[in-house]
């Protein structure tokens, strides 16, 4: 799609969106920030906190939205984000975890092990949070917020489970430092409505410079049309109005428009599909639809695998290609199986690869006098080789993609070495990281205040003090 012709794609989402913005509105399940928006012009819907956005209060508010967002690392570097930047990778999100080829409830100890790995693998950006089964679901952020800062030092997003759990975060953030070295994000729930734990989370995670994803998950067939655009236009309308939202709360927060997550209804088995065609689809316009509001955007690669096999290298290699030649801001992506139910640490490095691949072949080929080489063609001449020449030396690691994992060699060695498939070598790989430490550049004064901050936590959470 020319430039042009992406440019009037995305306007007609985008107006289809606005007019569904004007009416019916969206549902928003919190009296406080329905009087917020009346306040700011908005108008009253035909039924309860429904609320109708004009045009003209949704620009205001886009505009405080900063074009640049910084995910921080412990020190306060990390990677920036925007509309137009190469893509930052993180893991994913999820309830179970998939090794020695079988799967159970996610724990705190996998939480530190997961972490570790994450740390290790050169194409991750960030660091997500899991659904712990060994932990009170309302303590499961702040829990794992403190399992995480111990054991990676790339950023952190958050699993966000209750807005209590959010004020305590806002107070761990001030123990490492003044920068978004964490950040969150919570789902519209469609069509058209955001319910009020959402919120409540935007509400009090506001006012500390925290990064927002703004998610719209609508499923095309049955929280949206089944045709692709007409989804794409519920989504657009649900982030839109979570980011007027947030802007509302804190003026200038950092927002991610995120309607990479939407996803399609498989009519013949009811399995919401996050690994097909239309997905990546979808992926192409969560990017256009980030250039057109000059925001960044996000997305997932995903699959419904249920184990690192030939259907989830199929499905995770055409998304990651998918997604990086659309240029996609923030790519949800690494150790997913079972529709992002599932975290897998074979599937983890065996990503950590299929991103290095696609990156190679995306970066292309430099065609300039140094890689034409002519002058030592000649000097080389006929029948003789290139392989001694320092040229060779100098450029083969730029030039050439060297995997850690693809197996190159002889069939001999594969036979003498156990003959291991793909899946097998990586969970070796994954153990084996796993159990290395990791610097989390935090102070020994730092974990203890993050660990009594969390036991704290915790023990009101037992108490039912919330």
């Amino acid at each position: 799609m020319t430039n042009s012709g992406e440019h009037e794609s995305a306007g007609k989402i985008h107006k289809a969106a606005l007019d569904l913005l004007k009416d019916p509105g969206v549902q928003l399940d919190h009296d406080e920030i329905c009087k917020m928006l009346l306040d700011a012009g908005a108008k009253a819907g035909p039924a309860a906190n429904v609320i109708q956005m004009p045009p003209e209060l949704i620009e205001e508010k886009m505009a405080l939205c900063p074009r640049e967002i910084l995910f921080a690392d412990k020190e306060g570097n990390g990677r920036r984000i925007s509309a137009q930047c190469e893509a930052a990778v993180w893991s994913v999100p999820g309830l179970k975890i998939y090794e020695n080829n079988s799967s159970r409830p996610f724990t705190k100890d996998d939480m530190a092990r997961i972490a570790r790995l994450l740390d290790q693998l050169e194409a991750v950006d960030a660091v997500f949070g899991y659904a712990m089964d060994d932990v009170p679901p309302a303590a499961r952020d702040v829990v794992g917020l403190r399992i995480m800062a111990e054991n990676t030092r790339k950023h952190i997003r958050v699993l966000c489970f209750t807005p209590h759990g959010s004020d305590m975060m806002v107070e761990m953030k001030k123990v490492v430092g003044d920068y978004p070295w964490f950040s969150v994000g919570f789902t519209a729930h469609g069509p058209l409505r955001w319910t009020n734990l959402a919120l409540e989370i935007f509400k009090r995670s506001a006012g500390h410079g925290i990064p927002a994803t703004i998610n719209g998950e609508p499923m095309a067939g049955v929280t949206g049309p089944v045709t692709l655009a007409g989804t794409a236009a519920v989504g657009t309308a649900e982030i839109l109005s979570g980011i007027v939202i947030n802007q509302l709360l804190e003026p200038g927060r950092p927002c991610i428009f995120n309607l990479g997550l939407a996803h399609t209804f498989d009519m013949r088995t009811g399995i919401a599909v996050t690994g097909g065609p239309e997905n990546h689809l979808f992926a192409r316009m969560a990017a256009m639809m980030g250039r057109f509001y000059n925001l960044p955007s996000a997305s997932w690669v995903s699959t419904e695998s249920m184990c690192p096999d030939s259907q989830a290298a199929l499905e995770k290699t055409c998304g990651f290609l998918t997604h990086l030649q659309s240029g996609v801001s923030n790519i949800w992506a690494v150790g997913q199986l079972e529709s992002e139910l599932t975290f897998s640490p074979a599937q983890a490095v065996i990503d950590n690869e299929i991103i290095a691949y696609v990156k190679r072949y995306l970066r292309g080929t430099a065609v300039d006098d140094q890689a034409l080489a002519v002058d030592l063609i000649k000097q080389v001449g006929i029948g003789g080789s290139f392989l001694e020449q320092p040229h060779t030396a100098t450029h083969f690691r730029d030039e050439f993609f060297l995997p850690k994992l693809l197996f190159r060699q002889p069939r001999e060695n594969w036979e003498s070495q156990g003959c291991k498939d793909l899946a097998t070598r990586a969970e070796e790989k994954a153990q084996q990281l796993m159990q290395n430490s990791v610097d989390s550049r935090l102070s020994d004064d730092q974990l203890k205040e993050l660990d009594a901050l969390a036991s704290r936590f915790v023990k009101e959470v037992n108490e039912g003090n919330q």
